[in-house]
């Protein structure tokens, strides 16, 4: 395993656009300000969730090679950030989540309609800063992404309800959910600054191994007790998810292995407490998480070239820092 975030500061992941961060940050803000005292209270509360800005920072990034962060740059930035976050609000509605980022979800603070409300507020935004950009190949993107998050989700929920999971379907899944925002990160950040096919492409597919690499990484997590990690323990399987670990220990398991058992009750959301720990156990017997980090490792291998083809010294070590930030994260 790379370098871990004990390592990898992220400050040094956002020395090359400290300056355009903070440029994004503002407009974030404000485009989600507003005079309404209802909805500026529950936009006020978006606002002040402070993530790490993985996102945007992968599209400054990668923009910042190909020249100066243009407005532009800054509008797709803001852009895809309104996108995701507007996803989550509507995913925490249908999961039934109580927190985000250690913040009650806006549906237990505003109710269930309200919250809907507000992420159908902030994709109109979303696509409103599109539009801003004057690039019809942005606004494409930006609308096809909305359905592909939303395709993912429902992969998702009927992945659930099949009898077996396989590499194959969660591979799918995921490109159709974290994936796909990297991927368009990078993508938005190559045609924001003028990159040519190549370089877009290039961009493209390096948004994307970041974010199954990121995924991967999420997933892992769900295996571990929320004071190593910093949220609760089997998460995932508590909705009914089998991830890459756990598909990986259940392909070692023989037909008559007990983990069968427990694995199909996940799916029906029937199994106990005692059964996940004991699933959980097995996944980490089986090496699951050891077969999960090797994955991470030989998207690694197929990034590394591509980051070798920006121009940037800087930018180059940036986006070589934020892969293996993104790999070896602890949360």
């Amino acid at each position: 395993m790379q370098e871990g975030p004990h390592t990898i500061s992220l400050a040094d992941i956002r020395r090359p656009v400290e300056k355009e961060l903070e440029q994004y940050a503002a407009m974030f803000q404000q485009t989600l300000a507003h005079e309404d005292d209802f909805l500026g209270q529950a936009l006020a509360h978006v606002r002040s969730r402070k993530g790490k800005m993985m996102r945007p920072l992968l599209v400054l990034l990668v923009a910042k090679d190909y020249g100066d962060v243009t407005p532009t740059s800054l509008r797709a930035a803001v852009t895809l950030e309104l996108l995701h976050t507007a996803s989550l609000i509507h995913d925490d509605v249908v999961d039934n989540s109580d927190e985000r980022r250690g913040q009650a979800a806006e549906h237990k603070l505003f109710g269930n309609k309200v919250a809907i409300l507000i992420g159908d507020f902030m994709l109109s935004k979303s696509l409103h800063q599109a539009a801003l950009t004057r690039d019809m190949r942005i606004v494409d993107i930006i609308a096809r992404l909305g359905g592909t998050l939303s395709e993912g989700e429902v992969k998702q929920i009927a992945n659930i309800r099949t009898r077996k999971s396989s590499e194959e379907a969660y591979f799918q899944i995921i490109r159709h959910k974290t994936a796909a925002l990297f991927e368009a990160c990078a993508q938005l950040g190559a045609i924001a600054a003028g990159a040519s096919e190549e370089g877009i492409h290039i961009s493209e597919r390096l948004g994307e191994i970041i974010g199954i690499c990121f995924q991967i990484r999420d997933d892992i997590f769900d295996y571990y007790s929320d004071s190593a990690i910093g949220k609760p323990t089997a998460g995932d399987m508590a909705e009914g998810k089998l991830t890459l670990p756990a598909i990986y220990a259940l392909s070692k398991a023989g037909a008559g292995h007990p983990a069968h058992i427990w694995a199909q009750h996940v799916k029906e959301k029937a199994a106990s407490q005692e059964e996940i720990a004991q699933l959980i156990e097995f996944t980490k017997d089986k090496g699951g998480i050891g077969y999960a980090q090797h994955v991470m490792q030989l998207y690694r291998e197929e990034a590394l070239p591509l980051i070798a083809k920006f121009r940037r010294e800087d930018i180059r070590e940036a986006l070589t820092a934020y892969l293996d930030y993104t790999i070896g994260r602890s949360f």
